[in-house]
C-alpha cells in the first residue's frame, strides 16, 4: 500500500499545485507568472508525454525523502494524519529545493511563495497518502486491537 499511496499522493499533489496557483492568480497583486503556472498544466494535458515527464520528475525528486518518512512512520507506527501531512510538505519542499537549489539563497519573495505553494500541495499529498496507507502504518497492531481480539 505504501507504493500505491505514494504514487496516487504524488499525482494529487501535482493537481493541488495547479489548483493553488490558479486560485492565487486571481488575487489582486498576484505576480504575472502565477497566471502562467495556472495555465501551463493544460499543456501537460494536451501533450501527454509532457505530463508524464512532469509526473516522473516529481517522483524522482521526492522518492528518497518520502521513502525515509514512510519507513519512519512504519517503524514507529505513526498513524497521526498531521504527521503524514507534515512529512508530505517537507518532502515536497525538499524536492523543490533539489530542482531549484539556489532558491534557498534567493531572497526574492516569489521564490518563497513558490516554496510555500509546493509545501501546501505536499500537505494535500500527505493527507492522501495517509488515507491510502498511513492509517494502518506500523508493523504491530495497536494495543486496543490486541485487547479486543483476546
Amino acid at each position: 500500500m505504501m507504493l500505491a499511496g505514494y504514487l496516487v499522493a504524488t499525482l494529487v499533489g501535482l493537481f493541488a499545485v495547479v489548483a493553488i496557483y490558479a486560485a492565487l492568480s486571481s488575487l489582486p497583486g498576484a505576480p504575472a507568472y502565477f497566471d502562467v503556472m495556472g495555465v501551463t498544466p493544460i499543456a501537460a494535458l494536451v501533450v501527454p508525454p509532457l505530463g508524464m515527464f512532469i509526473y516522473f520528475l516529481t517522483v524522482v525528486v521526492t522518492v528518497l525523502q518520502t521513502l525515509i518518512f514512510a519507513l519512519i512512520a512504519e517503524f514507529f507506527s505513526l498513524r497521526n494524519v498531521l504527521m503524514h501531512m507534515f512529512f508530505g510538505a517537507a518532502a515536497a519542499a525538499g524536492g523543490f529545493l533539489l530542482i531549484w537549489p539556489s532558491s534557498a539563497q534567493d531572497m526574492d519573495p516569489e521564490r518563497w511563495a513558490d516554496i510555500g505553494i509546493i509545501a501546501a500541495a505536499g500537505l494535500v499529498a500527505g493527507l492522501v497518502y495517509w488515507l491510502i496507507a498511513g492509517r494502518d502504518a506500523g508493523f504491530r497492531r495497536p494495543l486496543s486491537e490486541r485487547r479486543l481480539s483476546a
